[in-house]
């Protein structure tokens, strides 16, 4: 049976689960289970925030990117 309910976090809670891995030099795995978050939450965001530097995977889409596509398609 699924949860109706889906935990939303906010934006400051996900820049400083994202600053504690590149300045921990812990693993996203480590982070995630030391905040009580779901791994796979933690390295979405992470992956996320290295492509709005700059450093993601080529091809891979800024968040102001996503939005515009999002948007247009709409």
């Amino acid at each position: 049976m699924e949860s109706k309910y889906t935990k939303r976090y906010t934006a400051e809670f996900k820049r400083d689960a994202i600053a504690l891995v590149d300045s921990t030099g812990k693993t996203v795995t480590a982070v995630a289970r030391e905040l009580g978050i779901s791994s796979e939450f933690l390295r979405g965001w992470y992956r996320q925030a290295k492509a709005d530097r700059g450093e993601g995977a080529p091809g891979e889409l800024m968040t102001a990117e996503r939005e515009d596509l999002k948007r247009l398609r709409r």
